[in-house]
Formats: C-alpha cells, structure tokens, sequence
C-alpha cells in the first residue's frame, strides 16, 4: 500500500531523504549563514570585509575563471539574498494574519464579506508592480517612512525596503485569503454546527473546530504562495530595495557579465525555493492528521 506520504505533489518539491540533498543544504546554507554572521558581526576578528570572498579569487583563477567570477560576487549576492528572504517572510507572515479575518468574513460574514471581496478582488486584479508603484511613488510613504526615526541607520533598511514590506503584505494577504476561503469552504459545515450543539458560540465554533482542520487543508497553497513570493521579490527592486535581483542588475550593469551574475542569481534563487518548498511539505506531513484533509491525495 501507498501512504499519503510516498505521493509527491508535482512542481519544484524534492526529496528530502537524499545525501546529495542533505550536502546541497549543509554547503548552501552553512556558506550563506557564515557569509552573513561574518559580515554582521566578525569583520574584525576574520578579516574579512563584507564584500571580500573567504578565498581569494586570484588563487582559484588559474584553475577555474568562471569559480573566480563566482567567489568574486557572491558576497555582494549573499547581501540580497538576506533581503530578499527577510522581504518574503515577513510578508508571508503579516499577509497571514491579514489572510484569516478576511477568508472567515468571506465565508461566514454577511456584510463584512462584501468588504473582504471588494478588497480580495482589488488586489488580486491588479499587477503588483503597479501597486508597489502607488504606495512608492503615488501615495509617497517613502517620504513619511524616511521619516520615523532609525530608518536607515546602521542595520535598519531603509523606507524603500518598508514599503515593500507593505506591498507584498497587502497583495498576498489577498491570495492567502482566497486559499484560505477555500480551505474553509471544505470543511463540511456539520463540523460548525456541531461545535454549536456543544456550547460554543460561532466565533468559537470557527477558531477551535473550522479552523484547525481549514488552515490543514490550505497548506499545500500556502505553500505556493511562498514559493511565488520568493520569486516576485525581485520586483522590489524597481522600487530601489538592494535585494537580490536588484544587487545582481548593479553588478552587471558594471562589468556587463550579465549571464554570468544571473547564472549566480538563478542558482541562489533554486536554492532558496527547494528548501521553501521541502521545508512546506515537511510541515505539512507533520499537522496531518491521518484520515482528514490528506491534501496530497485530493
């Protein structure tokens, strides 16, 4: 017999259970994490500037010029890469907290869901970059941001890198909500009347019985949502935030290497979405309860 767990969902997920795929996460992240902590914290006891490879590129150059490039850059990248997954996190985390009040006023309000439709319709129907536009340009909370005190300073980001944080918020707070209104929506409504026959009021009703077993069944979009967020970050740097695809497009416009520094840029991206994506599946094999809501065979 086949369990839940020997079926793959298709897309970008991959097994965990590998040597190779364990040695690619130990190399991946123990250089991103040591670049990092290095270039935050121990500049004065390595050495090592924080945009100065560990090896020196000469060194490398005679044997592999294409590993010297790499070496080369890869500090620089290393720094976007930072921004980019502290961008998707906290958008993804925020946009949840936004996600839930607005799928149960769709699902179970009466005049709150014309609100969270009319806000879930807007932000679904119209581009991202146009809405990061609006609240950079148009609706100027660059200028207000720049304003507030620590912005900028030290290891801060600057307003830019807030407003972005602001976009990617509200937008996928819409798609969440939508995923999530979904999930809601196959919980067979029994379950609610139920928690009603018991004691339990509908607010109730909703947070302990509807919502444990709806917020199972959304992981699986939940966890494209995290992966579209990752790769739609780039578009935070026509709003001028140094994350990772703004970084590489500084440092191709200098040397005009670009397929070089995007080769770069594409593998740090997989990375990054590989394990996003396995990290997903393994939380999703962990909240499953057996027999309910076994997205991986729906």
């Amino acid at each position: 017999m086949v369990s839940s767990r020997d079926v793959q969902d298709p897309g970008i997920s991959v097994s965990t259970s590998g040597w190779a795929w364990r040695a690619f996460y130990v190399v991946f992240w123990g250089w991103l994490l040591a670049r990092w902590l290095n270039d935050w914290f121990f500049t004065s006891v390595t050495g090592i500037g924080d945009r100065q490879p560990f090896v020196e590129p000469a060194l490398i150059e005679p044997v592999s010029e294409s590993l010297a490039f790499a070496l080369t850059y890869l500090p620089a990248l290393a720094k976007g890469a930072w921004m980019t997954i502290v961008l998707t996190v906290v958008a993804i985390v925020l946009g949840f907290v936004i996600a839930v009040p607005l799928s149960v006023a769709r699902v179970y309000g009466r005049y709150s869901k014309w609100l969270a439709l009319t806000f879930t319709e807007l932000i679904r129907g119209t581009p991202l970059l146009a809405q990061l536009f609006v609240l950079y340009y148009g609706l100027g909370l660059s200028s207000w941001i720049r304003e507030l005190p620590l912005v900028g300073v030290g290891p801060i980001p600057g307003q830019a890198f807030w407003v972005a944080i602001i976009g990617f918020t509200i937008n996928s707070a819409a798609y969440q909500a939508e995923y999530i209104r979904s999930a809601l929506l196959s919980v067979d409504r029994g379950q609610l009347t139920a928690a009603r026959a018991i004691g339990l009021n509908q607010l109730e009703g909703i947070r302990y019985v509807v919502l444990p077993q709806g917020l199972r069944y959304a992981i699986p979009a939940w966890s494209n949502e995290l992966i579209y967020l990752i790769k739609y970050s780039s578009l935070a740097a026509f709003i001028t935030v140094p994350e990772l695809f703004k970084v590489a497009q500084r440092i191709a416009s200098a040397n005009f290497r670009y397929t070089a520094i995007f080769t770069l840029v594409a593998i740090l991206y997989l990375g990054i979405i590989i394990t996003a994506s396995n990290l997903m599946d393994y939380v999703n094999d962990r909240v499953a309860i057996p027999g309910l809501g076994q997205q991986r065979t729906r």
